[in-house]
């Protein structure tokens, strides 16, 4: 028998986990192992349930998510997290990815994609919710130039490279790209090849989630 997918809640209000823990539990692979509503406990509550995903609210009461997520990396917890908020705001989502969050959650849209973003996170993927997923693209749009602060934690990739990478992000098409810096569409195909591969990403939102890890943009 495939084992289940263990999940855990946290979350200070009972009534968000328990319509949460109602929608899960109508996947056959998947498992509520346990909640919680108080930041202090979670770290021991998951590590107790096994968890393979937590679905965590960003303001607990007492212990915030954000310290939550810092003592899973200093204590190297092997559990992803999916952030749950009330904010879609664009600092606070690239401070949680940096801490290794896996997915983010507004709680507006968290009926609708709950289920689909534990699917993506368990299978290595990151996971943001349409409305997430929009703001990050617009910020790209409205930003396209890089600031003259980037620190590229990995400078394995060229300037040019890095232009293209802001640009696919912004969800510009090859042709929009090539009239953009004055290149063929070949050679922007090229290019997009070759970042994917260096960086092992296979979609837009990694690259997003690169971009933002990287200071790539300017929230």
């Amino acid at each position: 028998m495939t084992p289940k997918i263990k999940i855990h809640l946290a979350d200070d209000h009972q009534v968000l986990i328990d319509g949460l823990s109602n929608l899960l539990q109508t996947v056959s692979k998947f498992e509520v192992a346990g909640t919680s509503i108080d930041g202090t406990t979670v770290y021991d509550d998951v590590s107790k349930d096994k968890a393979d995903i937590l679905i965590l609210d960003i303001s607990m009461p007492k212990k915030d998510g954000i310290e939550t997520l810092k003592e899973f990396n200093k204590k190297q917890l092997p559990c992803k997290v999916i952030i749950l908020s009330s904010y879609d705001d664009l600092k606070i989502i690239k401070e949680v990815m940096k801490l290794g969050a896996k997915g983010y959650l507004t709680k507006n849209c968290a009926g609708d994609n709950i289920i689909e973003a534990v699917e993506a996170v368990y299978q290595g993927q990151d996971y943001f919710c349409d409305a997430v997923r929009k703001k990050i693209f617009n910020t790209f749009r409205d930003n396209p130039k890089l600031n003259s602060n980037i620190m590229i934690e990995n400078p394995i990739l060229s300037p040019r490279e890095i232009e293209i990478i802001t640009l696919i992000a912004s969800e510009y098409s090859g042709k929009e790209i090539s009239e953009k810096l004055f290149i063929s569409s070949h050679t922007v195909e090229t290019h997009r090849k070759n970042i994917m591969k260096k960086l092992h990403i296979k979609s837009t939102v990694g690259l997003a989630k690169y971009a933002f890890k990287n200071n790539l943009t300017n929230p």
